[in-house]
């Protein structure tokens, strides 16, 4: 029996109960997603002038495939809760210099950068999924396991922040980018940081949302 004193779901629970965001983090389903997208046209024309300077980097093509890739396999119902539970930021003015940047709650997800005319990407990740024991010490790393991720050791490393469960990956080049997106292990990992998140409650980086950026994640863009 309801309750007066009962409480509404929250975060990405309004979308997906526990069960069915289980099952899509092991990939055995992908669930039905909004037919239809909320939009303003005030919040684009803020960002334009931004991603017609991205449009034209020499890494538009390739950051555009990635972000794609990325929105189709990473984000559960992306359309539904584009903007309210995540969004992407179009040349952030920080420091890092970033081209476009994921985020969810309070928490950065997902970062690409300008390596000279390739790209360089940043996951913040949960430490315990590239632990040998699923612990939280640093000291149990797998220390192999990302860069075999990516299949080019060479372009992976891996730090921890100091959180008692984050570990950021970085990795190098396009190739190397998309091998680690689709790399069972690593996207499983993906998926259960972007949960936890996107879980936590409404985003915080509303206000900095692209939707011309958006269009790409979520197979809108133009060829």
């Amino acid at each position: 029996m309801s309750s007066k004193f009962s409480q509404s779901p929250k975060g990405l629970r309004q979308f997906l109960d526990i069960g069915d965001q289980e099952a899509w983090l092991e990939g055995a389903v992908v669930p039905a997603d909004a037919e239809e997208r909320e939009d303003s046209i005030e919040q684009r024309m803020r960002y334009a002038s931004r991603f017609e300077k991205l449009l034209r980097r020499p890494q538009a093509p390739a950051l555009f495939a990635i972000l794609e890739l990325y929105g189709r396999t990473c984000i559960p119902v992306p359309r539904a809760t584009e903007r309210a539970y995540w969004s992407v930021s179009c040349l952030p003015s920080s420091s890092d210099k970033p081209l476009v940047r994921v985020n969810a709650s309070w928490m950065e997800l997902f970062t690409l950068y300008a390596d000279g005319d390739d790209l360089r990407a940043r996951f913040i990740l949960h430490l315990s999924d590239f632990t040998i024991d699923r612990s939280f010490a640093p000291e149990a790393i797998d220390g192999e396991l990302p860069g075999q991720l990516a299949g080019a050791p060479d372009d992976v490393d891996y730090s921890c922040p100091g959180s008692r469960d984050l570990f950021v990956v970085r990795v190098r080049s396009a190739a190397s980018i998309r091998a680690f997106l689709t790399a069972p292990r690593a996207l499983r990992a993906i998926r259960r940081f972007n949960l936890t998140y996107m879980n936590r409650g409404r985003n915080a980086y509303q206000a900095s949302h692209s939707y011309s950026v958006a269009d790409y994640m979520l197979g809108e863009g133009e060829p």
